[in-house]
């Protein structure tokens, strides 16, 4: 249990005090505002946070690439933010958005279109769920 009056301020208060992580970053999880359906899970910088914010559409910190990034600004798939929430200590972010096309890289709607399960042996298995395509990838992300 938290105990330092900074602590306290950050959980019970009403400032906006997001808590980055020693890489400047900070979790973000974004649903389909509409179904509740988790789309993916990302970061953003203070950069990233502020303009997403601002703008109303979400931005994010690549941390493949070091690099800021407009949701959609290459594939046309963007996300407008209904609503941003932060977590108790202020160290994740949930943003619900109104997802145009897909929200995943790979061309699904989702991020999580492969599901856990238990093999006979033990261990886990992926199964497909969700996983249709709606954009190909190769054609929209041309290296």
């Amino acid at each position: 249990m938290s105990t330092s009056k900074h602590d306290h301020d950050r959980e019970e208060g009403l400032d906006f005090q997001p808590k980055f992580d020693a890489s400047g970053l900070v979790t973000v999880v974004a649903t389909d505002a509409a179904t509740g359906d988790v789309l993916m899970v990302a970061h953003m910088n203070d950069e990233a946070l502020r303009k997403t914010i601002a703008s109303g559409e979400a931005w994010y910190f690549s941390r493949s690439r070091s690099a800021l990034w407009r949701k959609g600004e290459t594939s046309g798939q963007t996300q407008r933010v209904v609503e941003m929430r932060l977590d108790c200590d202020q160290d994740a972010v949930w943003i619900r958005v109104e997802q145009i096309g897909a929200a995943c890289h790979t061309g699904r709607r989702s991020c999580f279109y492969r599901k856990v399960d238990s093999s006979a042996d033990g261990g886990a298995r992926l199964s497909f769920v969700d996983a249709d395509r709606q954009f190909d990838p190769s054609k929209v992300y041309r290296k």
